[in-house]
């Protein structure tokens, strides 16, 4: 019972936070229409949300680590692991501005798909073919505007919060456009939130940590698939490692 009362009290402030704040994302909006096309005003008031909506709930805290290797002015193809929808406003502790790739289902919720298509969120429909080639221009002239791109290499949320098997459309991007990789780790959400779930459940200490970019030199190979591979194992390692570190508290 405690667990639905507690969920219901954070979708209804976080709806209301949200509903509060679009007016401001319709004026930002609009004064980019002649000043921003690249949407930067929105972007930014994007992560003020996020921040926000995860500073404003006693039920979970977020330590962002590794802010410090992320260059601003450097556009990435970042590519985190991914346990819950929470994962998305989790990841504006990054303070870094970005693109979602996000399916195209969520582009038609009323006020939060529209703030996306604001800020040029990127649709992909799954299992088409020609989304995922618009998708990929789409994600080129971002990067090429100097916005990073991020991608869920798994594709889906894990059951487990294991790191499951990386699908190359990343990859491709990165050495289409010649640009570094980003690997984040997330860790925690799934036990608050797991995938299929809206009950919000334990109290939960969620980590972020941002490992080393990889570089177009040090990719090593030229096939998406075999670079997927490699930073997999990767972030694999990287997440055994962060849970075995002494005082990592669950």
């Amino acid at each position: 019972m405690m667990n639905v009362i507690k969920s219901v009290w954070v979708w209804v402030s976080s709806i209301t936070f949200v509903l509060l704040g679009f007016p401001v994302s319709l004026l930002l909006w609009l004064i980019s229409l002649l000043f921003d096309h690249k949407r930067r005003m929105n972007n930014r008031w994007m992560v003020i949300q996020g921040v926000v909506l995860t500073k404003m709930s006693p039920f979970w805290k977020v330590t962002a680590e590794g802010r410090e290797k992320i260059d601003n002015r450097q556009p990435y193809v970042i590519v985190p692991n991914h346990q819950s929808m929470l994962d998305i406003v989790f990841f504006n502790m990054l303070y870094h501005r970005l693109r979602w790739v996000s399916k195209i289902e969520v582009f038609k919720v009323p006020v939060l798909g529209w703030e996306m298509k604001m800020v040029k969120y990127i649709p992909l429909e799954r299992g088409n073919k020609h989304s995922v080639v618009k998708m990929m221009d789409l994600c080129v002239t971002s990067l090429r505007d100097g916005i990073s791109v991020v991608i869920f290499p798994e594709g889906t949320r894990s059951l487990t919060g294991a790191i499951g098997k990386f699908k190359t459309g990343a990859f491709q991007l990165a050495v289409k456009t010649d640009k570094p990789i980003l690997p984040v780790l997330i860790d925690g959400t799934g036990d608050i939130l797991p995938k299929h779930g809206f009950i919000f459940r334990n109290r939960r200490n969620v980590r972020i940590r941002v490992l080393d970019p990889v570089f177009p030199g040090q990719f090593g190979t030229g096939d998406p698939e075999e670079l997927a591979s490699m930073i997999q194992s990767v972030m694999v390692k990287a997440m055994e490692e962060m849970r075995n570190e002494p005082g990592y508290k669950k």
